[in-house]
């Protein structure tokens, strides 16, 4: 039989006037959800640098300008557009709108009137400001999850032998090279030469990957003949 504590804790767990938090939190959880799915939200903001918007041949900052001027837009990059990608910044901000505002309102035993409305502005205001700190830093988490799976992002990145040599693709052997990627981190790959290779590199040697063939990357030797080939082409 239920105790009379944890029924009270479940009916203002799911009491009427909770019902927009939850609504706020299923709407970031399934914007989180296709944020996964297609990889890593929207590819075309840059984490690192400051928010432009264009309209037609127009450039409009969001930072400050050189002038000290306020500009509303510079609200727009307050609040974090331009610094993560967008659909992760929505998925973030309505997440924290939904868990906070549940918070306060199952703390104050589900006001109603003005203080319901100052709870449900409250909590917008906090969830804004909490969403553009958290949004960015997991923009570039989610980046680096993307990057994990494309194996194209180490094409023209250099690396250093690590078997005792690269074989000939014909030779039906592999050779290993350790490779900084783009997010400076290091891999091991498989490696091959192409067929058209002269130069060897063996151990400790550097090679530059210039393709990938499932599951093993094709590398030439660095500053080489082989290299001068392959960029004539």
């Amino acid at each position: 039989m239920t105790s009379a504590p944890l029924q009270a804790a479940i009916t203002m767990l799911f009491n009427l006037s909770n019902i927009p938090y939850w609504i706020f939190l299923g709407i970031g959880i399934f914007l989180f959800v296709f944020v996964i799915i297609s990889g890593g939200g929207d590819d075309d903001l840059d984490l690192e640098g400051d928010a432009d918007f264009e309209a037609g041949d127009n450039l409009l900052d969001l930072d400050a300008d050189s002038d000290g001027d306020f500009s509303p837009l510079q609200i727009l990059g307050w609040l974090g557009f331009g610094k993560a990608p967008l659909i992760l910044l929505l998925a973030t901000d309505f997440s924290l709108w939904g868990v906070l505002g549940w918070m306060f309102n199952v703390l104050l035993n589900s006001p109603t009137g003005f203080l319901s409305q100052v709870i449900l502005l409250g909590s917008l205001a906090m969830s804004l400001y909490l969403g553009r700190l958290i949004a960015r830093p997991l923009g570039k988490i989610f980046a680096s999850f993307g990057e994990e799976g494309n194996s194209d992002r180490l094409i023209g990145c250099i690396g250093t032998v690590s078997s005792a040599f690269v074989p000939l693709e014909t030779e039906g052997k592999i050779g290993q090279v350790d490779v900084i990627d783009s997010a400076h981190r290091l891999v091991t790959i498989n490696a091959q030469l192409p067929h058209w290779a002269k130069i060897i590199p063996y151990r400790g040697q550097q090679v530059l990957t210039i393709e990938y063939q499932s599951p093993n990357y094709l590398v030439i030797a660095k500053d080489s003949s082989d290299q001068q080939k392959w960029l004539a082409k």
